[in-house]
């Protein structure tokens, strides 16, 4: 699981780059101190077999053996090969970044396509906009220790303001045998369609738009 020091990272002080090296937690050398002490014993086998119990003949062939396998490691440059690996770590990671689901543009939509400056249309704008957020938080609890601690159980995200008593007795009623964070994309799309009989979103076009970026939220969420 990972382990963050963005706040470590944020305070800029003296030397807090280098004192994250000296980190255990999460750090390089805890996922490869295992394959490090079996590479340093058979390396130091291998040099006390030499310098202490081969013979010079058996010295000697050792020498050649060695000569040879090193000149296999030349033929394909190292700088070659950690090219393409680091290529496809990296684009594997921005793919990951860009799955993330981001209610920015959605919300964008809601102000632009669902009208009215009452007090009605300022909250089903409010209240769509909830929604989305709301359904980020119930997914990114199973893959985010950052959510997870913040938001550890539905009782912090009603208190929140994320989703409200009555919104929580339905959700409690709900009985899956798998996640449930698609109910809230299911209040969004019913709240959407009765906006749209309203008059508060102008043609069935927009109305369109607006399920269908909630739908790729949902499917972004979904799909990693």
């Amino acid at each position: 699981m990972t382990v963050t020091y963005s706040l470590n990272v944020s305070k800029a002080r003296l030397c807090g780059f280098a004192k994250l090296l000296l980190r255990w937690r999460g750090s390089i050398y805890k996922l490869l101190y295992r394959e490090m002490v079996i590479f340093c014993g058979l390396y130091y086998s291998l040099s006390a077999l030499y310098r202490y119990v081969f013979t010079e003949n058996q010295r000697t062939v050792f020498e050649k053996l060695t000569i040879y396998c090193e000149a296999f490691t030349n033929l394909i440059p190292l700088s070659f090969v950690l090219g393409f690996y680091v290529s496809i770590v990296v684009g594997r990671w921005w793919q990951q970044y860009l799955a993330i689901p981001w209610p920015d543009k959605c919300s964008m939509l809601i102000a632009a396509y669902v009208h009215g400056s009452d007090e009605r249309g300022k909250m089903i704008r409010r209240t769509l906009a909830r929604y989305l957020n709301l359904l980020s938080v119930l997914t990114f609890q199973s893959v985010s220790t950052s959510v997870k601690k913040r938001f550890p159980t539905l009782d912090h995200v009603e208190e929140s303001g994320l989703m409200t008593k009555e919104e929580r007795r339905v959700y409690d009623e709900i009985h899956v045998t798998h996640g449930k964070w698609w109910v809230p994309a299911q209040w969004f799309s019913a709240l959407a369609a009765r906006a749209r009989k309203e008059g508060r979103i102008k043609d069935d076009i927009l109305l369109q738009a607006l399920l269908d970026v909630s739908c790729l939220l949902s499917f972004y969420v979904d799909s990693p």
